[in-house]
C-alpha cells in the first residue's frame, strides 16, 4: 500500500518533528492533540523550523510553504483515523496506548496501518487492543525527529510483512533510514542506550564526578553529547519512564534498574530543557 495520508497522535516533541518530516515530504499530515492549544502552538512550532530550513538553505522555499499548507490539526481521535498510516507519539503508558489502539481501531478504515512511536512497549501488547493485529507496527523516531536519521520498525507477534513493507516505503519517502527488529524490550537502539544513562547516573550518586565532568569525559571519547545532556534533551520524565519500563519488561534485572537521581529529577519538576532546568539550566 501506498501511504498518502499520515495521522500523528500527540503534538509533543516526537509528534511535532515527525509531523514535519512528513509533510515536507509530501504527504497530508493530521496532528491529534486533546488541547487546542497544544495544536497551535505545536503549528507555530513547526512553521518556524521549517522556515529555519528554508534560512539555513536546506528547503526550497516553494516546498516548505507547501509543506505548511499540507498540514492540519483535530481535537477529534476519530477524525485522525481517517487516514493510511497513523503514528502514536502519546506517553509512554501502556494502558493509554491501548486506549488511543482500541478508538483508532473502530474508526479507521481497514486499510489503514497504526503504527507506534514507543521506545520501548510491547508493540504485540498494544496491538492486543485491536481487531487488526497485522496491522499494527512500531515506528520509532528519535529525538530530534527532523534531524535524526534513524527509525526502528518493530515487528509484532501478529504484524504482516505487507505492514512492514508499507511502513518501510514511507520510513525512506521521508528521507529516513530503517532498520528491523522484533518486539523485544526496548527494541534496539534504548536497550544499548540503558548502561550509557545507567552507569553514568550511577558515578554522579557516588560523587565520582559531578555532571559535566561525566558529560565531557563521554564526548572526548566521540559521543556527540553526553548522557546528561541527552537526558534533558530526550526529557528526565521520558527517560525516566522508558528506564522503569525496560527494568520491569526484563523482570528486574540489576542492569537496567533505575536510579533514585531519576526519580528525584522528576518528582522535583526539573524536566530539562522543557521546563527550563534538569542537569542543566536554561
Amino acid at each position: 500500500m501506498t501511504i498518502n495520508k499520515v495521522s500523528i497522535i500527540g503534538a509533543g516533541t516526537m509528534g511535532r518533528g515527525i509531523a514535519q518530516v512528513s509533510a515536507l515530504a509530501g504527504l497530508d499530515v493530521i496532528l491529534y492533540d486533546v488541547a487546542e492549544a497544544a495544536l497551535a502552538e505545536a503549528q507555530s512550532q513547526i512553521g518556524r523550523s521549517i522556515d529555519k530550513g528554508v534560512e539555513l538553505g536546506k528547503t526550497e522555499t516553494a516546498v516548505a510553504q507547501a509543506a505548511k499548507s499540507r498540514l492540519t490539526t483535530t481535537t477529534e481521535l476519530t477524525d485522525a483515523g481517517q487516514v493510511d498510516l497513523v503514528i502514536e507519539a502519546a506517553p509512554e503508558k501502556l494502558e493509554l496506548k491501548r486506549q488511543i489502539f482500541g478508538t483508532l481501531d473502530e474508526a479507521a478504515p481497514s486499510h489503514t496501518i497504526l503504527g507506534s512511536n514507543t521506545s520501548s512497549l510491547s508493540i504485540s501488547a498494544i496491538a492486543g487492543a485491536t481487531k487488526r493485529p497485522s496491522q499494527v507496527v512500531g515506528v520509532h523516531f528519535f529525538n530530534p525527529a527532523h534531524i535524526m536519521k534513524l527509525v526502528e520498525i518493530i515487528r509484532g507477534d501478529l504484524t504482516g510483512a505487507e505492514t512492514v513493507e508499507s511502513v518501510a516505503d514511507y520510513v525512506a519517502k521521508v528521507g529516513k533510514t530503517a532498520v528491523f527488529c522484533k518486539d523485544t524490550p526496548a527494541f534496539i537502539v534504548n536497550r544499548v542506550a540503558r548502561p550509557f544513562y545507567g552507569e553514568a547516573l550511577r558515578l554522579l550518586g557516588e560523587d565520582a564526578a559531578d555532571v559535566a565532568t561525566i558529560d565531557s569525559l563521554l564526548k572526548s571519547l566521540g559521543f556527540r553529547m553526553g548522557p546528561f545532556e541527552l537526558i534533558d534533551l530526550i526529557g528526565c520524565d521520558v527517560n525516566f519512564a522508558v528506564t522503569q519500563s525496560v527494568y520491569d519488561a526484563y523482570f528486574q534485572e540489576p542492569k537496567y534498574r533505575p536510579h533514585p537521581i531519576q526519580r528525584r529529577m522528576v518528582e522535583s519538576g526539573r524536566l530539562g530543557r522543557k521546563t527550563g532546568r534538569g542537569f542543566y539550566q536554561y
